[in-house]
């Protein structure tokens, strides 16, 4: 029998509350990508950046000592969504609203400005501890998947 084996269309991990997670959220989303055949498109660099901007803020600002987050991703063949969910008190902001702001102090806020230019729709929801901050992008399996096509052969020159 001939079956053809399907990635899951949902994939998650929590990581710990430390550094190293958030290359390791990226290289994990990366192979989700790959089997999802989107690793190496234009949008899978962005959709990268934006794990490791969502993962940054969820460690500085989401996640409390002693806790994780988690890095959720799904895929249903027209949308990928990432989804990155912590237990920390606040709402993210985008840079852009702080106006007072001392150019010297803190670069917060600036993950979400690339998050917002580089995905189709971002957003922050309500947990009943903590938040989730996700971002979208519209990609169908028609424009991911298929190959490059090859050139055709020439027409022979002969009669």
């Amino acid at each position: 029998m001939n079956e053809t084996i399907r990635p899951r269309p949902l994939r998650e991990r929590f990581f710990r509350r430390e550094r190293r997670s958030v290359p390791a959220a990226r290289k994990l989303a990366y192979e989700f990508l790959a089997d999802w055949g989107l690793a190496d498109t234009e949008r899978g660099d962005d959709v990268l950046l934006c794990v490791s901007e969502l993962a940054t803020n969820a460690l500085v600002h989401g996640v409390p000592p002693g806790r994780q987050f988690l890095l959720f991703l799904r895929y249903d063949g027209k949308v990928l969504r990432v989804a990155v969910h912590d237990s920390g008190p606040g709402e993210p902001f985008i840079a852009e609203r702080a106006e007072h702001a001392d150019e010297s102090a803190d670069e917060g806020g600036r993950g979400l400005l690339l998050v917002a230019a580089l995905s189709d729709k971002w957003g922050v929801g309500e947990r009943d501890l903590g938040k989730v901050v996700w971002c979208e992008w519209e990609l169908p399996v028609e424009e991911t998947r298929l190959p490059s096509p090859s050139p055709s052969p020439s027409p022979s020159l002969s009669r």
